[in-house]
């Protein structure tokens, strides 16, 4: 509702499902327009089984830290740039891992899907 993604990227990952291996971080580049003014923005992360939301932590949720030039300007791109790790405790499971930058307002900025692969 409230942006547009114009590209996303993530790295290493070749095909579709990714392959995640346990202890690996994988880089997310996010490049999007913003259809409104926010001071901030702030990403959550899911992965998704069965319809399911869990809670996917992240290390840097804020997303002015996380390469956009805050405050947001309408009409304006910002490359979004993240780390996802993957911790060797997670299981073996493929799922989809679902990313979401709200604004101040817990409008959505993006959302976006990809099928993965968690291996060892």
């Amino acid at each position: 509702k409230d942006g547009s993604i114009q590209e996303v990227n993530v790295s290493p990952c070749p095909t579709q499902p990714c392959l995640l291996h346990k202890g690996t971080s994988y880089s997310i580049n996010v490049t999007f327009a913003s259809k409104i003014e926010s001071q901030g923005s702030k990403a959550r992360v899911y992965g998704e089984m069965m319809h399911v939301d869990i809670p996917f932590p992240i290390p840097e949720p804020d997303g002015c830290k996380s390469g956009i030039q805050c405050p947001i300007q309408k009409g304006h791109s910002y490359s979004y740039l993240n780390k996802l790790p993957v911790k060797n405790e997670y299981p073996s499971i493929k799922l989809i891992v679902k990313w979401e930058l709200v604004d101040d307002q817990d409008q959505m900025l993006f959302c976006w899907k990809i099928p993965v692969q968690i291996t060892s």
